[in-house]
């Protein structure tokens, strides 16, 4: 009789341990991919967004032109990365995505340094690339 409660004690145990296993784990989607549809059109609407934003890009003079103008290439970059994520669901695409957010993030604030007084604009442009070098090596850990 005490092995065959033993049995059973030892059967509960393990699958409350496979219910704690479950419950702790991140739910994985039930598909990381998208359609093939829903991804053309998201594609399609980043690329009308970026048309958009450039277009009203041309509006404007001097460096408030160039530093819109880098942030719409930025968020079209950006936009695009994170598609490409959603579509494969790829660990690999996520990281690339934080690597792009980094590089356009980069970008518009170095035209943003041009801003700065003239003995500013090399500290700036300094702090800038320590940022996103910052900001590469976290997207490298995850």
């Amino acid at each position: 009789m005490t092995f065959r409660m033993s049995l059973v004690a030892l059967a509960a145990l393990f699958s409350l341990g496979a219910q704690a296993q479950t419950a702790s784990a991140p739910a994985m989607p039930a598909s990381p991919t998208m359609s093939k549809e829903a991804a053309k059109a998201e594609h399609e609407k980043i690329e009308a967004t970026a048309k958009a934003e450039k277009e009203a890009c041309e509006q404007m003079k001097g460096n408030t032109k160039d530093i819109r103008e880098a942030e719409a290439k930025a968020k079209e970059k950006v936009a695009k990365a994170e598609l490409k994520a959603k579509e494969t669901g790829s660990p690999r695409d996520q990281e690339k995505v934080a690597k792009m957010r980094a590089e356009a993030d980069y970008e518009v604030a170095k035209e943003k340094c041009e801003d700065k007084p003239k003995g500013e604009v090399a500290a700036c442009k300094k702090e800038a690339k320590a940022a996103e070098k910052a900001a590469m090596a976290a997207a490298k850990k995850g």
